[in-house]
């Protein structure tokens, strides 16, 4: 049974996250809280979801499993990750979102948060180890549950808390006269993303509203999203165009030219503008952050949230706030309380679309230019990413385990003559997440595996973009020649 935890919580096909494995897994995350003492019987715990077909029906089971080991659910709807996130985190009670983010509908999974933060990886072996026994007689044969609960209208409380932070930071008038536009798709964020806009003082026009589901990869993007960026300006006049993934915990912006902003970039934009002091991001992120001088304190991890967070942690208790994270999907993580014009934003230490996209048009309405012209801050450094999907993840451990040979450099021949020059020292092999190496060139190369899918991703920097992108296209035939 292909049901596993990735990158950032509970992934697998929908055939095989039946009832029972939902059932099960759920019991098990509030018997490990009970063990640390974070949940006990007639406790709360808030559930929502996002707009994947199958996500109902997991709810549902989910639900039944909480009132199996005495727990008091409420349902906070079809709402944001982040959202339901700040909702547990603001009451002290757990949260639990099914969603598979950006991965295919055809696969789902559900994102656990305790009472005071995002599931760490120390937490989710806890939860494995806990032997849950359930009566068989609850289930047929392929694991339903005979009857599955019905739930409750949605506490509306939770999404309005959500834009309320937001409405509140910024201020009413903080996007007045400027025309926006709103990709809606199937996000969960889509009606969400138009209301709070408009509360800003926005024109706000929503676009492609789709009934299916759309598996909209911020680190992967189709060629369709980059024309519908380029006409939906060109044709509504707009100054920007938002969107984010299915949970919205990953932002897409693009600015008036149509171009969507890399997630990374936007996180440094974002950083700079909240006058972080430290800054936490994945080894895949744009090393233009280093080179922009604007941090006093950076720290890299590998590819995930909880990575991303427990360094964010270590950096409070050192003292070395204001602290924030992001990574580059864009999801953006406050890591400590950020004061502006007298208005506090409270911490939220988890993958958000939101902010990050409020913070760079509201800074770029402040200054009075268009969002493009905020990009000429940075450093000259550009980077681009795909994947290759249905890639088994044992075949991406067998090239990078070649790769962390003693004879890496060797094992990089193909990348070699394609590239040219790999530097060999282990200042420039970067083995932190898959393998990440650095050419004599100047440009980058990163290849991991996914941690939610079985797909192998590439993620590669250069000096511009047409580089970064003729990198990125050489790389991925070569990684696709390895299925043969």
């Amino acid at each position: 049974m292909m049901v596993a935890f990735g990158t950032s919580g509970l992934r697998g096909l929908v055939v095989d996250l039946t009832d029972q494995v939902v059932y099960v897994h759920t019991r098990a995350f509030l018997r490990y809280l009970a063990e640390i003492g974070e949940f006990h019987a007639g406790d709360a715990m808030i559930l929502g979801g996002d707009l994947r077909p199958s996500t109902p029906r997991m709810l549902a089971a989910a639900w039944a499993a909480v009132l199996a080991e005495g727990g008091q659910p409420g349902f906070a709807g079809y709402l944001p990750a982040p959202a339901l996130a700040f909702a547990g985190l603001t009451t002290g009670v757990p949260s639990l979102m099914v969603t598979g983010s950006h991965i295919p509908f055809d696969r789902n999974g559900i994102k656990f948060n305790r009472p005071h933060g995002e599931l760490m990886k120390a937490d989710e072996a806890g939860i494995l180890r806990q032997a849950v026994t359930v009566d068989a007689a609850l289930f047929d044969a392929v694991g339903a549950l005979h009857k599955l609960p019905v739930l409750p209208a949605a506490d509306p409380r939770w999404l309005t808390l959500y834009q309320q932070r937001y409405q509140v930071f910024f201020g009413a008038n903080s996007l007045a006269g400027w025309r926006l536009g709103v990709y809606q798709h199937s996000g969960v964020a889509r009606d969400l993303l138009v209301t709070l806009l408009e509360s800003l003082g926005a024109e706000v026009l929503p676009l492609g509203r789709s009934a299916d589901f759309v598996a909209l990869d911020t680190e992967a993007l189709r060629p369709e999203d980059t024309v519908l960026a380029q006409r939906a300006v060109a044709e509504h006049h707009l100054d920007a165009l938002l969107t984010t993934d299915g949970d919205a915990d990953r932002p897409m912006i693009a600015d008036h030219e149509g171009h969507w902003w890399r997630g990374d970039v936007l996180g440094i934009l974002t950083a700079h503008a909240l006058g972080a002091h430290t800054v936490v991001t994945p080894v895949s992120s744009n090393t233009a952050l280093e080179l922009s001088g604007f941090f006093p304190e950076i720290r890299r991890t590998r590819i995930g949230s909880p990575y991303v967070i427990a360094a964010m942690q270590v950096a409070l208790q050192e003292g070395q706030a204001p602290v924030c994270g992001y990574e580059a999907n864009g999801g953006f993580l406050l890591g400590s309380p950020i004061t502006r014009n007298g208005h506090t934003l409270a911490a939220l230490p988890t993958r958000d679309a939101i902010l990050p996209m409020l913070t760079v048009l509201t800074a770029a309405k402040e200054r009075g230019v268009p969002l493009a012209n905020l990009l000429a801050d940075l450093p000259p450094r550009f980077t681009a990413s795909d994947r290759l999907q249905n890639f088994p993840t044992v075949l991406s451990q067998q090239y990078l385990d070649a790769f962390r040979s003693a004879d890496k450099v060797a094992s990089l021949a193909a990348f070699s003559s394609a590239f040219g020059a790999i530097v060999g020292d282990a200042q420039h092999i970067d083995l932190t997440d898959g393998i990440r190496v650095t050419l004599a060139q100047g440009g980058i190369m990163h290849l991991r595996p996914s941690g939610n899918a079985p797909e192998l991703r590439c993620y590669t920097e250069a000096d511009s973009t047409e580089q970064a992108e003729t990198m990125l296209c050489a790389a991925l035939r070569i990684m696709d020649g390895w299925r043969a």
